[in-house]
């Protein structure tokens, strides 16, 4: 076979020298030991958990050894595209603090743009071209349904499925077969010519699973398809070489091609990146552990946690537990310390499935917010408001100085103790919601209904927002012996049977009658925030 006349027929309209290409993307000036990592999604317009799992890591891979990350879009498949996709994937890591130095919709340093595969198809053009003129490559005419057929009959005779050996049928053609086909119109892919043994074994060193064994690979992939379009592995392999990434932290689904890549690096001339397989998300089901799905597990979507309003430094403290074996003990003696500061270790990264616990989140969540001023946590509502919150949400936070002192009281800011009643943006926005909006229903009271409503009547009576909460409790305690109540909690302890109930109870009726709730912060105070008026009409309503 005369390669280099298969390679002009197959390229006629010339493609950039290898030279010429590899002039344009220079090693990169970094100092000794920088490492160069990159988060390449595709744009399908749904990024997660897993994304942000790996986007942790190669963050502060990258800016902790003074290197660089960027963003690369693999985009070869337009059937997967969503419009709008890459910039929910910016927007989305944004959120998390997760900070590109480089690449797609970002700019930065442009000398190894563009960060669209689409855009480099030239590139991977003339490298495909190099590896047919050295016989590394090859065209395969064979139809989808004779690949259908094929893939049948090693599925019937339990042999591994694939394009390889005796199998594939357009990787010994003889020249004249191959013109003949090329000279017809025939379409056809580009495939690599795979120099493999599969029952050779050698040990390969994964950057956070320690030395693995690896086979050859012996599958003559695609390279290129129909359309000129690369592959995934032909693509990643050209683009991590030129965009000078030296390490790739990715899932652990990926080291079944591991040996694939291999090849492809070694069939191009290009060093082999280091490579970790970080460990997959897992999800307790019942008896069993599985992987987090996209169909069944809505808090796989990042968009989840924008949405319920989760802090983004509480998600983020949550991943690096489950990134670093050493960090939970790190943060607990430096909770307040910024996460930059933590030495994050790629030999510290989990070798096998790590369970993902929303319940262990939601508690890393209620102690993020509790750190918070009631100034910090007004910002982070308020933003939270106006991209997700109702109408009524937002016009929370017209009147700031009173809704500032709602989260004060509902922090426990300036107590001995904060408090953490605040999980996520959406559950606080309804927690508060009663000091903006009249309840709508209420939970049951437990006294009787007669009781209840002399209850009430009294207070209306002698309610007055002059008094201190010490004056004010002294009323309740009196409205409460009126009515058969322990005006003293001692003196209920000591005989229950003597009373229909405690000023606890009576306090209760107030309470549910002002903000349709049996537990809250300081009554007395939510009566100060919600003013005489609207105290009055609110008791007033449950009178009738």
């Amino acid at each position: 076979m005369d390669y280099k006349a298969l390679a002009e027929r197959l390229f006629p309209e010339g493609t950039p020298t290898i030279e010429s290409i590899e002039q344009k993307y220079p090693p990169r000036s970094l100092e000794k030991g920088a490492e160069v990592t990159r988060l390449a999604p595709s744009p399908t317009g749904f990024i997660h958990l897993g994304n942000l799992f790996v986007a942790i890591a190669n963050e502060r891979i990258a800016h902790q050894s003074g290197g660089v990350l960027f963003l690369r879009i693999e985009d070869t498949d337009l059937k997967r595209k969503v419009e709008g996709a890459v910039e929910a994937v910016i927007s989305a890591l944004k959120y998390f603090d997760i900070h590109f130095d480089e690449g797609a919709e970002i700019g930065g340093d442009d000398t190894y743009a563009p960060w669209y595969q689409r855009q480099r198809a030239e590139i991977y053009r003339a490298y495909a071209k190099k590896l047919v003129e050295e016989g590394r490559a090859y065209p395969c005419f064979c139809t989808e349904e004779e690949l259908t057929a094929l893939r049948e009959e090693q599925t019937s005779k339990k042999e591994t499925t694939g394009y390889y050996g005796r199998y594939a049928r357009c990787r010994n053609l003889s020249e004249e077969e191959v013109f003949e086909k090329l000279a017809a119109g025939t379409p056809y892919v580009l495939r690599l010519r795979s120099m493999g043994d599969p029952e050779v074994k050698h040990k390969f060193h994964d950057e956070i699973k320690g030395d693995i064994t690896v086979q050859e690979n012996d599958q003559d992939i695609v390279i290129l398809k129909s359309d000129g379009i690369p592959t995934y592995h032909f693509a990643h392999a050209i683009d991590d070489h030129l965009m000078r990434t030296t390490l790739v932290i990715r899932g652990e689904e990926w080291l079944a091609s591991l040996p694939i890549h291999i090849e492809l690096f070694s069939a191009l001339g290009f060093p082999l990146p280091h490579y970790g397989h970080n460990c997959s998300l897992m999800k307790q089901d019942g008896e069993t552990r599985r992987k987090l799905s996209k169909r069944k597990d809505p808090e796989l979507s990042l968009e989840f946690y924008r949405k319920e309003g989760y802090y983004p430094r509480a998600v983020k403290v949550y991943m690096l537990t489950l990134l670093n074996s050493a960090f939970e003990e790190w943060y607990m003696k430096n909770p307040e310390a910024p996460l930059e500061s933590f030495p994050f270790k790629v030999s510290k990264m989990s070798k096998s499935g790590t369970l993902f616990d929303l319940d262990k989140l939601n508690d890393i969540s209620k102690n993020e917010l509790a750190r918070l001023s009631e100034h910090e946590m007004f910002a982070f509502l308020k933003d939270w408001a106006e991209e997700f919150g109702t109408e009524a949400q937002k016009g929370y936070f017209a009147d700031e100085e009173k809704m500032l002192r709602v989260l004060a009281l509902c922090m426990g800011v300036g107590g001995k103790k904060r408090r953490k009643d605040f999980t996520t943006a959406s559950q606080a926005m309804e927690f508060i919601r009663f000091f903006f909006e009249r309840p709508v229903s209420r939970e049951p009271y437990r006294c009787e209904k007669a009781d209840r409503a002399g209850i009430l009547s009294d207070f209306l009576k002698s309610y007055s927002p002059e008094d201190d909460s010490a004056a004010w409790f002294s009323k309740v305690k009196e409205i409460a012996g009126r009515h058969g109540f322990a005006a003293e909690m001692k003196d209920y302890k000591a005989a229950p049977e003597a009373y229909k109930g405690s000023v606890a109870d009576v306090a209760e009726v107030l309470r549910i009658a002002a903000t349709g709730k049996a537990n809250t912060p300081d009554l007395w105070t939510i009566l100060q925030i919600l003013g005489e008026e609207e105290t009055r009409a609110r008791i007033e309503g449950e009178c009738k």
